[in-house]
């Protein structure tokens, strides 16, 4: 077989595959020319171009997922661009209009707190009306929120009393410990108090009808309690575990 200069070399580069279809179409004017049939042809390039040598530059599946993604971002904002008055512009005034809106509508965020929870919200109410809305909830057995109202009527009455100093943000365990040092003999009871209340507010437990009773009865017995000296906190205590 002759082939006409500069045709040799570059079939003599090509791979096994393509070699042998170049070398057939390249077959001297005096031999007719060779038809392939087009599937095996087809099937025959398919096999060359699906090896590795040929795919090593090419993107990884990361890279393939990234380019659809920003293409699928580009192609919205085009179409927003489009149906919005003004183009981009009009789009990026109103984006900022709806942003302005909830702000102005929801206000700054507000982490509530966690580690230090607050007795009181910002609705001041005296002991009584604690206590009746105490007695309200009891009655159709709300338990949590029963247990809720008489914790702030007992730190309430405790205010009233000038036995503690009111204090916006004050908690319940803080509340606790301030009093048990004017009511030393309850000290005890106090804490239990304001770990029934944490759980049932902060810890999501479920109050129970004693509980309840239990906080109802200690405050009546602060009502009835005397502030002790400072004299006499030793005493108040033994008296209470006698």
């Amino acid at each position: 077989m002759t082939v006409s200069g500069g045709v040799l070399p570059a079939v003599l580069a090509l791979p096994a595959t393509a070699d042998t279809v170049v070398r057939l179409l390249a077959r001297g004017d005096d031999e007719p020319p060779v038809t392939l049939p087009r599937d095996p042809a087809r099937e025959a390039a398919r096999r060359e171009l699906s090896k590795q040598m040929y795919h090593e530059n090419d993107p990884s599946w990361l890279q393939r997922a990234l380019e659809a993604f920003w293409d699928w971002v580009d192609d919205l904002l085009g179409a927003a661009s489009t149906a919005t008055p003004g183009g981009a512009l009009g789009l990026v005034v109103i984006v900022v209009a709806v942003l302005a809106a909830l702000w102005w509508r929801l206000g700054t965020p507000r982490r509530s707190p966690v580690t230090s929870p607050v007795l009181f919200d910002d609705r001041p109410r005296s002991a009584a009306e604690h206590r009746a809305a105490a007695e309200a909830h009891a009655a159709q057995g709300h338990w949590n929120q029963a247990v809720q109202e008489r914790m702030r009527a007992v730190v309430r009455a405790l205010e009233e009393r000038a036995l503690l100093d009111p204090r916006p943000g004050r908690t319940a365990d803080e509340a606790a410990a301030e009093a048990g040092r004017a009511l030393p003999a309850h000290t005890d009871r106090l804490r239990t108090a304001a770990r029934d209340f944490d759980d049932v507010t902060y810890g999501g437990r479920t109050a129970t009808e004693d509980t309840y009773r239990r906080l109802a009865a200690l405050d009546g017995d602060l009502e009835r309690a005397k502030p002790a000296l400072a004299g006499t906190h030793a005493d108040a205590r033994q008296g209470a575990a006698g």
